[in-house]
């Protein structure tokens, strides 16, 4: 990666925290950005995630609002509910359309699409950006049993990062603890853990 290449970053938020789990640690947001800064001219860094309405208390919030102050352009929408054949009562939040709407609207300002999911629906979307003559990288991981990547989406990527490698770099120190926020006014956050649990369709 050059200094002066432009580089995007989209952010699966379920799908980074599944991945992250599987691996045993929690990513640090503000290390994850460092990081690529560091490899060229970081143009935008969107997060993706559901959010429960109607609860008072979402336990993705604390996050959400820590980000949205340090970087990151964070989009939300609110889950749907619904049930399922067996009566069953589900939560769905996905945001692959708001993600591939915004990444087709970066490609002409971005010389790399750096996307944080192994969902193989991100297949096509991959394809259709690297028509556009953006190189595309997939960060997931296969170093779980299963892969946490699907292998079409892997095999579109002009360039797959496994997670696992990524530990050292953006994981969080165990010994860091979350704190509360400091100053209620502004929304700005100490060191947040990533939330306990994270939306999946």
């Amino acid at each position: 990666m050059s200094s002066l290449e432009r580089i995007g970053l989209f952010i699966d938020g379920a799908n980074l925290y599944a991945s992250a789990k599987a691996l045993g640690f929690d990513i640090d947001y503000k290390r994850l950005l460092k990081e690529f800064q560091a490899k060229g001219r970081l143009i935008r860094a969107y997060y993706y995630t559901a959010l429960v309405d109607d609860q008072e208390y979402s336990s993705v919030r604390p996050l959400v609002d820590w980000l949205d102050y340090n970087g990151y352009s964070v989009v939300t929408k609110p889950t749907k509910e619904f049930v399922d054949s067996t009566g069953r009562r589900k939560v769905k939040g996905n945001m692959d359309i708001e993600l591939a709407v915004n990444a087709m609207d970066m490609a002409p300002h971005l010389d790399l699409m750096v996307l944080f999911s192994g969902d193989g629906d991100f297949r096509s979307l991959v394809e259709s950006i690297q028509r556009r003559g953006v190189r595309v990288a997939v960060v997931s991981t296969i170093s779980t049993q299963p892969p946490m990547v699907a292998d079409e989406l892997r095999r579109q990527a002009d360039e797959f990062i496994d997670l696992a490698h990524l530990i050292q770099r953006i994981g969080r120190d165990p010994g860091d603890r979350p704190q509360r926020p400091v100053d209620h006014r502004r929304g700005q956050y100490g060191p947040v853990q990533q939330p306990a649990e994270e939306l999946r369709e």
